[in-house]
């Protein structure tokens, strides 16, 4: 008699609503932080901190359900190679991000709702946060059952480095064809006043360590003359670009973008980048299944599409007809970071309504987020969880997650915090 069919899917849930004899080894993370930066401090000052920076859990997910994601990350790379799907992206680009250089875009992030719909892209990020600090999270879960560990298996770093390794060699490749990268500049403003600047440090650890200089640079302190861009009169050959300005317009950051403009320094991710994929109105043009086909998609990857939720500018036209549907969908700003400026529906007040429709903002159909139990003082309680692809040029990278309260990740709530995924 054959065995009957279990779905991987009910599993998954199963295991993220009873399983809790899986958590992190804070000290064994720390030492492997630690060992990474080579600074002995480096938890005291820089985790110990931020209490809510990981989960104790992880995340389970079904092997199907990270296909699903998969489909959809290749449908939309397809896309984006679309020339009718660029000229409309591009349409409401700032002039800057018109210029293609080139790169590809380092640690692509995107972010999903996986529930009993199935997967649901909820948006894109060009300067994904958190991939160095995951990728040492997972080494550092234990089990307290050893058939549950084997059966789990354990993700590999040096994979993780490797791939990172070759995707920043090749965005140097893709816009200067001859040469090496010299000195990498890690670059955001204040950097060391950002919650992710620990993973700065490993970043340039990271690269230390692979035979490449490597700074933390604030973008303020960056300089440009005579075609090279410098950072305390040494020069740099690639940004890697932890910005939130996607334009580059801001004061401060005139150096960069002259130095961008100028094709004299490889900055990924860059303007371009963000506007083909992260630009909150794309997710417009990646919810219109007719017009990607009529802009050449195949059948197949315009099906994979649906997994993304129907997503519409907020316009004064059409703001009347969304208010009296509001309570299914959650409301973004088109230029957002974040979670900064996000609204569901069904909480938005008349005042802040008032601003959504003076323009700058999308709306997009409500996708519910997974949910993962966790204890806290030996009580059960549920968190919401949005799960992470890292993803260049289609390939993925590294799989997290992070467990939050409220309507969006935050890094505020207790049990929450970045955590490993396990697929079953």
């Amino acid at each position: 008699m054959d065995a009957p069919i279990v779905d991987d899917r009910s599993i998954s849930e199963r295991l993220n609503r009873e399983c809790f004899c899986i958590t992190l080894d804070r000290d064994a993370l720390c030492d492997a932080l630690e060992r990474e930066v080579g600074d002995a401090e480096f938890c005291a000052t820089f985790i110990r901190t931020r209490p809510h920076l990981f989960s104790n859990a992880p995340v389970f997910i079904s092997e199907s359900e990270t296909i699903e994601m998969l489909r959809i990350v290749r449908a939309i790379e397809a896309a984006t190679k679309l020339p009718g799907y660029q000229r409309a992206a591009l349409s409401w680009a700032p002039e800057l991000a018109q210029h293609d250089f080139g790169p590809r875009g380092v640690f692509m992030g995107f972010d999903f709702h996986v529930a009993a719909a199935g997967p649901r892209l909820i948006e894109v990020n060009t300067n994904a946060g958190g991939a160095f600090l995951n990728a040492l999270l997972a080494d550092a879960q234990r089990a307290c059952c050893a058939e549950i560990e084997v059966a789990l298996g354990k993700t590999s770093n040096a994979s993780f480095e490797s791939a990172v390794l070759r995707m920043f060699r090749n965005e140097f490749k893709l816009q200067r064809q001859v040469g090496t990268i010299g000195r990498i500049a890690i670059v955001d403003d204040r950097p060391e006043e950002q919650y992710l600047y620990p993973e700065f440090l490993l970043a340039q650890r990271f690269f230390v360590k692979h035979g490449i200089e490597a700074v933390i640079a604030d973008a303020g302190k960056l300089r440009y003359a005579q075609g090279t861009l410098t950072i305390d009169s040494q020069p740099i050959d690639l940004v890697y670009n932890r910005l939130v300005d996607f334009s580059l317009d801001r004061p401060g950051h005139e150096a960069l973008r002259a130095a961008y403009l100028d094709n004299a320094v490889v900055v990924t991710p860059n303007p371009h980048v963000h506007a083909l994929y992260a630009d909150k109105r794309n997710l417009g043009l990646l919810s219109d299944r007719a017009a990607l086909r009529g802009w050449g998609l195949s059948p197949a990857m315009a099906d994979h599409l649906s997994g993304v939720p129907h997503t519409v500018v907020v316009t004064s036209d059409n703001a009347a007809q969304l208010w009296e549907k509001r309570k299914t969908l959650f409301f973004k700003p088109v230029s957002g970071y974040g979670s900064k400026g996000v609204y569901r529906g069904d909480k938005i007040t008349k005042g802040v309504w008032a601003e959504v429709v003076k323009g700058g903002y999308v709306a997009q159909d409500f996708a519910a987020p997974g949910e993962r139990m966790v204890k806290l003082d030996g009580t059960p309680e549920a968190r919401k969880t949005d799960v992470r692809l890292y993803v260049y040029d289609g390939q993925i990278l590294l799989t997290a997650a992070r467990l939050y309260q409220g309507q969006t990740t935050n890094f505020r709530t207790a049990g929450g915090g970045f955590a490993p995924v396990f697929t079953i």
